[in-house]
């Protein structure tokens, strides 16, 4: 390669950009936290409402919002159409099972949604080794914590609670070991 070129990550290095391409990159940003989250697409309604339960018990409310604000569920239904839809026939056997166990623990009960939240931990405890329960969970604290882009964590959430400032530039220092120069 001759030597005159530049290869592309120089010419980002060379090149500043402008207030306007950072404005319009903010003004995406903005649009895409205060989208709507799309209708779901691989959860029915119903199986929507009784997982949403469970991930509320995962992630509840109390001085802070929980699972159901951040909109976990989006981001469950989605991972389960995207990255994740091989996991489908786990959630479908998961739920067979946790209805199971719910009528089994409270057989004049009509839904997960519709136990009392006592209730709701009694059944959390009885399915809590199994595999249905670890991906959901798992899937709860991704929701929570993630990206907003990817369906969860709806207004911020769960940045907000860790104190995550969500920029597109960071400036030094990045953190504690950026501060001061070493000797």
């Amino acid at each position: 390669m001759p030597d005159e070129l530049i290869s592309r990550r120089q010419w980002f290095a060379l090149v500043p950009m402008s207030a306007a391409v950072l404005a319009a990159q903010q003004h995406a940003h903005d649009i895409m936290r205060a989208a709507k989250p799309a209708a779901l697409t691989v959860l029915s309604s119903e199986e929507a409402q009784e997982i949403e339960a469970i991930t509320s018990q995962i992630i509840p409310t109390d001085d802070s919002p929980g699972a159901r604000e951040a909109g976990v569920i989006h981001f469950i239904d989605r991972a389960l159409a995207t990255f994740d839809s091989d996991k489908r026939a786990l959630y479908t056997e998961g739920m067979k099972q946790t209805e199971a166990t719910r009528l089994e623990l409270f057989p004049n009960s009509k839904s997960i949604a519709a136990l009392q939240p006592a209730e709701q931990i009694r059944l959390l405890e009885a399915i809590d080794k199994t595999e249905f329960f670890d991906l959901l969970r798992t899937h709860t604290i991704l929701g929570f914590f993630g990206n907003p882009s990817y369906g969860g964590n709806r207004d911020l959430v769960g940045w907000k609670l860790i104190g995550f400032e969500d920029r597109f530039q960071f400036s030094p220092p990045f953190g504690y070991y950026d501060a001061e120069p070493r000797q």
